[in-house]
């Protein structure tokens, strides 16, 4: 008996073999098809995801910033790249005692990489009138204050304006400098900006170099 439903199962095979052939290919080329749509279906969603997003790209984009309303003596903060920027504008007076306590700072002359070329001078700005900074401490990331009108001398003799760190007591002068014997280790940082003219500063980008 087991010879003969060997038989007939193999008779039935290849009596249907043409069929099972087509019938075969057809369910191979259908499978394959929808297999293809299903990876390209998961595939857009992955491949769309390698482009930035409006959010992404807003927060790595320049800032103009209209500086024709700042004082004499005012801070004023931005945004940029998810940073607190500050710009002030310096007084004539606050210029001149730059040049008073360089005996005191850890990098007078601007040395360490934490500014444009453009910056490495005593006022570390393109104008002197106009300090641009990254409002964050070297040491740990803290936004130091802006102490003012003789305040800043609290924290270091003969020096009426500077920035303070409350959380650690780092101090810089009104260029950002960074103070002896204090836990923050370089000067605060310049970003990159330029002037589009005497009322209008763009931070992000340098203007090219002919």
């Amino acid at each position: 008996m087991s010879n003969v439903s060997v038989d007939a199962t193999e008779s039935a095979h290849n009596e249907n073999q043409p069929e099972n052939n087509t019938r075969r290919r057809f369910l191979t080329v259908a499978t394959s098809v929808v297999g293809g749509v299903g990876v390209v279906g998961a595939a857009v969603p992955f491949i769309a995801s390698w482009n930035p997003s409006a959010k992404a790209k807003a927060a790595g984009a320049d800032v103009e910033v209209d500086i024709s309303g700042i004082e004499p003596g005012q801070l004023v903060r931005v945004m940029w790249r998810s940073k607190p920027v500050w710009i002030v504008r310096r007084t004539p007076e606050i210029l001149e005692e730059l040049g008073t306590h360089e005996d005191k700072l850890k990098d007078p002359n601007s040395e360490a990489e934490q500014q444009p070329t453009f910056a490495q001078n005593r006022f570390r700005s393109i104008k002197e009138e106009y300090l641009i900074l990254v409002g964050i401490c070297t040491h740990l990331g803290c936004s130091p204050q802006h102490l003012k009108d003789g305040a800043f001398e609290e924290v270091v003799e003969g020096v009426p304006d500077g920035f303070f760190c409350p959380c650690h007591g780092s101090k810089f002068d009104m260029a950002g400098r960074v103070f002896q014997n204090v836990p923050a280790p370089l000067n605060l940082v310049v970003p990159p900006y330029q002037f589009v003219d005497d009322n209008t500063v763009i931070i992000g980008s340098e203007a090219e170099v002919a």
